[in-house]
């Protein structure tokens, strides 16, 4: 992985994170750069792992899935250890050590509420180095957040990024598990070869993609240090809604520039937000003028990031 990026290969990446699977022509158009160039730069930053491309399911469309976040609380010493188990599991998606060195964030999409009791009930309370843990179960995830791009892009060149609009989900058919798992593995893979892989014709495979991503079944989603486009700062914000002001207020914060993730889950606080910001100073400005505008938050615990194991389903190296 790169430790730097330069201003082009920044909004490069930028574009990739609005919009995953935009072809060199596309993203060369948006940024006003050759199509060669985009080429040049970018193809390095996927074969060295600076960049990679992935696909998260949505778990509304998954019957049995159960998906939960979790505040893990461990001993200050096995910290890196449970956070590189959990990463290694198939069935978490973030995790994440929190600021106070001694705490877990995880997201799972666990397979059904045996696999959920199994985790609460067994794994957990036979692991040594956990002290304790709350679960909150996710209701619903807001996805207009999706479109962060760290402030690299203005509004003009993230309008020529627009999705296409929502669609009704696909019916589930035999050959989109085949499309998922391979967009799963790499969301740029060329329609040629997920259709060698699902037995179809590249056509049918595009029109397989399209329906997942319009349909909202799964996220196309590149993963990269955040800190190489300038967000030092990430932190969880455990939120306190009045129930009637809980709509509301996900909508309006999944929409703000800073924000990366946003739930509505169950438990003490009943919004989960992930931020991602500069620095410091801008997780207090964002808490005394974003927040502080919300007239239906109660309470907010704000947990910055120490570092990350795992995002959008893929592992990441713990450093130090």
């Amino acid at each position: 992985m790169r430790q730097a990026l330069d201003e082009t290969e920044r909004r490069i990446a930028a574009v990739l994170l609005a919009s995953p699977r935009a072809s060199w022509r596309e993203i060369g158009r948006c940024l006003g750069l050759s199509e060669r160039t985009v080429v040049r730069r970018a193809a390095p930053l996927y074969a060295d792992g600076t960049l990679r491309a992935t696909a998260v399911r949505n778990p509304v469309y998954f019957p049995g899935v159960v998906p939960m976040a979790l505040r893990i609380r461990c001993r200050p010493n096995k910290i890196r250890q449970v956070a590189s188990a959990l990463a290694r599991r198939t069935d978490t998606v973030w995790v994440d050590i929190l600021g106070g060195g001694d705490e877990i964030s995880a997201i799972f999409f666990l397979d059904g509420t045996d696999a959920r009791n199994t985790l609460l009930l067994r794994d957990l309370p036979a692991t040594d180095a956990v002290l304790s843990w709350t679960a909150h179960t996710l209701l619903r995830v807001f996805p207009a957040m999706f479109r962060w791009t760290a402030g690299l892009l203005s509004a003009d060149e993230i309008a020529h990024l627009a999705p296409d609009p929502p669609a009704e989900p696909p019916a589930p058919i035999a050959v989109n598990t085949t499309v998922i798992a391979c967009l799963t593995e790499d969301c740029r893979v060329t329609y040629t070869e997920l259709a060698r892989r699902a037995g179809t014709t590249p056509l049918a495979a595009r029109r397989h993609v399209d329906a997942l991503v319009r349909g909202r079944v799964i996220r196309l989603a590149t993963e990269l240090d955040l800190a190489l486009l300038g967000a030092h700062v990430e932190a969880l914000l455990w939120i306190s809604v009045l129930p009637g002001a809980l709509e509301g207020t996900a909508a309006a914060l999944s929409t703000h520039p800073q924000v990366r993730f946003v739930a509505a889950t169950t438990g003490p606080a009943n919004l989960l937000v992930a931020l991602a910001v500069t620095d410091l100073n801008a997780v207090y400005a964002f808490l005394i003028t974003t927040i502080g505008a919300l007239s239906g938050i109660t309470a907010i615990d704000t947990t910055p990031l120490l570092a990350t194991a795992k995002r959008t389903g893929l592992r990441r190296r713990l450093s130090g």
